[in-house]
């Protein structure tokens, strides 16, 4: 057994894990270049010259010069999040000639690697250099939420009625709408026919017949089929594991924050932490749960390396609505204790690298997870803003923020995206243990709003309904 918590023997584990690219030039990218400052020091100390392919500048602090090379490409426009991530790999694949001379400068020799997205696939390599913090295509099909609820079943784990219909079939569409609507209505969620999609942007909330044309004309040029589910109201959250040789590594419960607007039936994903910790018995059934999906990918899809479960915390449990087979939003936070080992993990496992390590070592980490809370207090904006790239000071006085004159503990950032505007709270003196990161998110929604007339509306959070047994 390998005592993780040793940080002197983790760090010696995180260097064996890293020899898979040390001393050979890394290309980072395709990625904002802000979201590639925390992975510089990473590289240097492994002896890597690191170029970053950005597709623009991003919130936040940006490398200082002499870090890296940059090279800059301008991304296609794309009207979401989840067409911004579609667009990696083709990107990564299709560079403009003069984007592929800087590489190819940086690394004439082609020795190097490139470390990039789980939305790039790891099966063949860029212009002759492997791909490493990808994925194989295999596993990113497994996120088609038309597949979910087959592995919940082959696994063994408890779910929410559902239909799976064909777009084309108004009345079928309209029987399984009424069929499965609750009290707050239905939810749709569109297949995967031209690619991944998540963020919430294939997710339509359907209560009355204006709501299921405004989403038949929404799926219908996208999708070929959408999944049809209950409303499932609770707090939105995840689990996460890693599949390792011997099985698989449950860690710890994830809020996610998901915020809607009742009246224009609009959900809007604005961050994750730990903060929030859901009744004991539920965590133990969450991580249940995952063990058993994880244990399943493992046999059914040779599955390897970190996934995680997003579903909602209901009054009657734990109920799972999508797969995530990567290292997701979800995973990096609960990571946060250290994260250029989870980082160094996933790749090592997804490349089919010996690790040495088992499931006991790696769930030793779990109560550091809990000891260390952590949160991200964004949220996103799609469509052309005006927002400028800045950061600087903000208040909070437990409902709300509002800019300030002088340090106070909670740095606000705002910056351009391929698809619209990223806007972070962090550090935020408001990410506190025991307190929910909805409120606070939707707090810096009016903000974000107020300050820049995004029009993100009246977003609140989901209320907690689930009463400890």
């Amino acid at each position: 057994m390998t005592d993780l918590l040793d940080e002197d023997v983790r760090a010696g584990v995180t260097r064996r894990l890293g020899e898979l690219w040390a001393g050979r030039p890394l290309v980072l990218g395709p990625w904002v270049l802000a979201g590639a400052t925390p992975y510089l020091p990473w590289f240097h100390e492994l002896g890597c010259p690191v170029l970053v392919v950005a597709t623009t500048r991003g919130a936040g602090p940006v490398p200082a010069e002499g870090d890296c090379d940059v090279v800059m490409v301008q991304p296609p426009a794309t009207a979401s999040v989840t067409e911004e991530l579609r667009t990696h790999d083709r990107m990564a694949r299709h560079l403009p000639d003069d984007v592929r001379a800087v590489i190819d400068a940086f690394d004439p020799e082609r020795r190097g690697n490139w470390f990039t997205s789980p939305f790039v696939t790891t099966d063949e390599p860029i212009d002759g250099r492997p791909v490493v913090g990808g994925r194989p295509a295999s596993f990113l099909a497994l996120e088609d939420k038309m597949v979910a609820d087959e592995i919940w079943d082959a696994a063994g784990v408890e779910r929410a009625a559902y239909r799976l219909v064909d777009l084309a079939d108004d009345g079928a569409l309209d029987a399984a709408t009424g069929e499965l609507s609750g009290p707050m209505g239905a939810v749709w969620a569109g297949d995967a026919r031209d690619g991944f999609n998540g963020g919430g942007n294939f997710v339509r909330w359907v209560r009355d017949t204006d709501d299921r044309a405004e989403a038949r004309a929404f799926f219908q040029p996208r999708c070929d089929r959408v999944r049809v589910m209950p409303f499932l109201d609770g707090v939105p959250c995840s689990i996460h594991g890693f599949v390792l040789p011997d099985g698989t590594a449950a860690l710890r419960p994830v809020e996610i924050v998901v915020l809607r607007d009742p009246v224009a039936r609009v959900f809007r994903y604005c961050g994750l932490g730990t903060t929030w910790d859901p009744p004991a018995p539920d965590r133990d059934a969450m991580r249940r749960a995952v063990r058993l999906v994880g244990d399943h990918l493992q046999r059914a899809h040779a599955y390897r390396g970190a996934f995680g479960i997003d579903g909602v915390l209901t009054a009657d449990g734990f109920r799972p609505t999508e797969l995530n087979t990567r290292m997701s939003a979800g995973a990096t936070t609960v990571s946060e204790v250290d994260r250029r080992f989870f980082t160094f993990l996933q790749a090592a496992l997804v490349a089919g690298a010996d690790t040495g390590l088992i499931v006991e070592d790696v769930e030793r980490l779990v109560p550091e997870m809990d000891a260390r809370r952590t949160g991200k207090v964004v949220c996103v904006g799609e469509g052309d803003h005006a927002a400028p790239d800045e950061s600087y000071p903000v208040s909070w006085d437990g409902h709300s923020f509002a800019r300030a004159d002088e340090e106070t503990g909670n740095l606000f950032s705002v910056g351009a995206t391929p698809s619209g505007l990223f806007a972070k709270v962090d550090p935020c003196t408001a990410v506190v243990p025991g307190r929910r990161l909805a409120p606070v998110s939707a707090a810096l929604t009016r903000f974000v709003d107020a300050t820049y007339a995004v029009g993100f509306g009246s977003l609140e959070p989901a209320a907690d309904v689930r009463t400890p047994p």
